[in-house]
């Protein structure tokens, strides 16, 4: 076969009529020969059985190309072969160049004889093109469109068959689909998803070994350590609970606290007036030795509707009692008791309330972000401000308090009626009549203010007492306390307000805790004067500290303003509420810890309080008032923690005092120079947490303090030593 008698030429499929002229694919064959095309596609269009081949020539060859090479071309360019489809068809475009730069065709090409590709007879009729049926390009569905065998598009959905209709009389209908459905599937709570595999007590415990972990979850209702239903960790069952709770996602919370202190001290006693229990004690002070023993035992209760984590509760019920067993061993009279017949030991106890509220999750005011607003209303614990050195106690009232912004801001109001407290245990006592002392105030806390680390309290507190028409009130061991004997012994009552602003945090590294109070108001009787005196007070505290690895190094200072004129109607000496400050060592601090009476300047009165850092002359912190005639104080003062591992914590602590003024004592004291300088106060402690948690809480401390000129004007004991000495071991067991 000779290039005269064939050639060869590409087309493709029309999908309908159309015309290849102006086609890129086309051009080149067009050019080539028209006369050829049209041939090519009036033999296409008849249906003859053609074979596809892969096979292309260049405009410019196929005139003059041997036949040798035309068949040498289409060897190279043979693909595999096909039957050739129906008419109509469509030249596709060329889509490469075989190796000596020939055209290629991505769809098959027909292969025609010369005679096929003879031009027409002059006059002839050109044959007739079929067009596509309109009604199967209708039906046809685009290859774009088009489903493969277990594969889904979005979208897409393949026909469904048509739906089988089944009558069977007597059969029992299939339950509807709504009876099944597909959105929830029930599982055990979040709580007890897990536990529901936990086997029995004396059941089969092979789970375990395909479940390893699962064991830290299977535990004894009574074990601390892991989740149980008596510490809240899981919701009280359905069938479990009270009738009156209604609703799910209640929970109950039982806790118990054993607290046990073991005290030896040493503190200038005063040698009974009376009679003493050595004879011949002739000097004004005694044996300072003494011991304290107290056992206290905390039980709470609390029901809580709601979550327990992230979400605050929506209602909350809680109730704690507290019962002290207190033993305290002196070696002179008159200090237990005001009777000097009395023995110099005493052994005491007492059952007191320190929690019974209700809290009540305010839920119309819940954000996105879980910020809330609550109303708690009974007997709670509040603190009103970072270190407790205004009012820090558990007592009666009811506050507002929530916080907003994604917890950035937060408030507290509130008002407290003060409950009187047990004298040897300081637990509030509710068989008692409660005090004519009321606390009001509102405080705001602003995180990352005024700069990022830090956050800001401004705080407004009000004290109103109104006991000054009250008779002498008498305390359990028979020693006045309200009014404090000093002065003109006549009752008191005042008003005072505390305007706070307090900071805590970090600034880089350098940790920051600092708090300002001023104290203004009016004392309706100034046992001085028997005249109405202003108030006109001044505290601040701060706290310095760098965390260097596993240790902490703290600077601390601390003032309170004192009264330099007894008489000017003015009472410029700062005292609180009811202080219990965690500052300079707290409890383990010779000076907060053990009280100092004031003996020779007025009965039955300390110049500092237990557990109270200012020198305020007060006859008793938990139920004697507050006295802003008093010299006051100046702390400054060293310390540092060390983590010495994760159970055991070292701290130490360095601290001296001062009296700011002494105008106040000299005159009480009748004395016409008193020396500022107090004394030295060194302290140390340790604490083991054997489990690393709460739950076990162990601490020994030691502190020893080496008074000054004025303390030794004051308090000289002639031939004894002039130290004195706190040791306290305290065991904490929680559950």
């Amino acid at each position: 076969m000779t290039a005269s008698l064939v050639a060869l030429i590409p087309i493709m499929a029309f999908a309908g009529t159309g015309d290849v002229a102006g086609d890129a694919s086309t051009g080149p064959l067009m050019r080539h020969g028209p006369q050829t095309a049209t041939s090519a596609l009036a033999a296409a269009d008849l249906g003859r059985s053609l074979a596809l081949t892969r096979i292309a020539l260049t405009h410019d060859e196929a005139p003059s190309m041997a036949a040798p090479v035309i068949a040498d071309r289409a060897a190279k360019a043979v693909s595999v072969r096909r039957a050739v489809a129906p008419a109509p068809y469509r030249l596709s475009s060329p889509v490469g160049t075989l190796d000596d730069g020939a055209y290629g065709w991505a769809q098959d090409e027909l292969l025609l004889t010369a005679a096929q590709e003879a031009p027409p007879a002059a006059g002839a009729v050109p044959p007739t093109l079929p067009t596509a049926d309109p009604a199967a390009d209708a039906d046809a569905i685009d290859a774009d469109e088009a489903l493969i065998d277990d594969r889904r598009r979005p979208g897409i959905e393949k026909k469904l068959p048509d739906r089988v209709t089944q009558d069977n009389p007597g059969a029992v209908r299939a339950p509807a689909p709504e009876a099944f459905p597909t959105d929830e599937f029930p599982v055990p709570d979040r709580w007890r998803i897990v536990t529901s595999l936990c086997p029995t007590k004396n059941g089969d415990k092979s789970i375990y070994s395909l479940y390893p972990n699962l064991s830290n979850v299977c535990r004894s209702k009574l074990d601390p350590y892991h989740q149980n239903i008596l510490k809240g960790d899981r919701p009280l069952p359905e069938g479990k609970r009270p009738g009156f709770l209604k609703e799910d996602d209640w929970f109950f919370v039982a806790n118990v606290i054993s607290d046990t202190v073991v005290e030896p001290r040493s503190f200038p006693t005063p040698v009974g007036v009376q009679t003493t229990s050595r004879p011949d004690s002739l000097d004004v002070f005694g044996r300072a030795d003494s011991l304290v023993l107290a056992q206290t035992i905390i039980a709470g209760v609390a029901l809580i509707k709601g979550e327990t984590t992230y979400k605050p509760p929506a209602i909350e019920y809680r109730l704690t009692l507290a019962a002290q067993v207190n033993h305290v061993d002196v070696n002179e009279r008159r200090i237990l008791f005001v009777e000097p017949s009395r023995p110099t030991q005493r052994t005491d106890h007492f059952v007191g309330i320190q929690e019974a509220f209700i809290d009540y999750h305010l839920g119309a005011y819940d954000t996105s972000r879980y910020d809330f607003i609550s109303l708690r209303a009974g007997i709670q614990p509040m603190q009103a401000d970072f270190r407790g050195f205004l009012f820090q106690d558990n007592q009666l009232g009811i506050r507002l308090f929530g916080n907003r912004d994604n917890n950035r801001f937060q408030f507290n109001i509130g008002a407290f009626w003060r409950l009187e407290k047990d004298t040897n245990s300081g637990l509030n006592s509710v068989v008692d009549s409660p005090r004519d002392d009321w606390v009001f105030f509102a405080n705001a806390y602003r995180q990352d203010f005024p700069v990022v680390g830090l956050t800001s309290q401004v705080s407004v507190t009000y004290n109103m007492n109104r006991e000054g028409g009250r008779e002498l009130k008498i305390d359990d061991n028979g020693f006045p306390v309200r009014p404090a004997l000093l002065g003109d012994l006549r009752s008191r009552e005042y008003d005072v307000v505390y305007l706070g602003y307090a900071v805590d945090g970090r600034i880089g590294r350098i940790n920051l805790t600092g708090q300002l109070y001023g104290a203004f108001g009016e004392d309706r009787n100034s046992f001085f004067t028997s005249r109405k005196a202003d108030i006109r007070s001044y505290f601040g505290a701060a706290e310095v500290s760098y965390d260097y690895d596993w240790a902490r190094f703290r600077l601390q200072g601390l003032f309170a303003s004192g009264d330099g004129d007894p008489y000017n109607d003015t009472e410029a000496g700062f005292d609180a509420i009811f202080e219990n400050p965690i500052f300079a060592g707290a409890d383990t601090s010779y000076w907060i810890r053990q009280v100092i009476p004031f003996a020779g300047g007025g009965r039955a009165v300390g110049v500092n309080t237990r557990n109270g850092i200012l020198n305020n002359l007060r006859s008793s912190k938990e139920q004697g008032q507050s006295n802003f005639n008093n010299p006051g104080t100046v702390l400054l003062g060293a310390g540092a923690d060390f983590d010495l591992s994760s159970t055991t914590r070292l701290s130490a602590n360095l601290n001296h005092l001062w009296f700011h003024k002494t105008d106040t004592i000299e005159a009480l004291r009748q004395e016409g120079t008193v020396p500022s300088s107090i004394g030295t106060d060194v302290s140390a402690a340790l604490i083991w947490r054997p489990n690393a948690n709460q739950n076990l809480v162990f601490r020994l401390s030691g502190a020893v303090f080496d008074p000054s000129k004025g303390f030794r004007d004051l308090f000289t004991q002639s031939g004894k030593s002039d130290l004195f000495y706190s040791v306290l071991f305290n065991a904490i067991l929680a559950y």
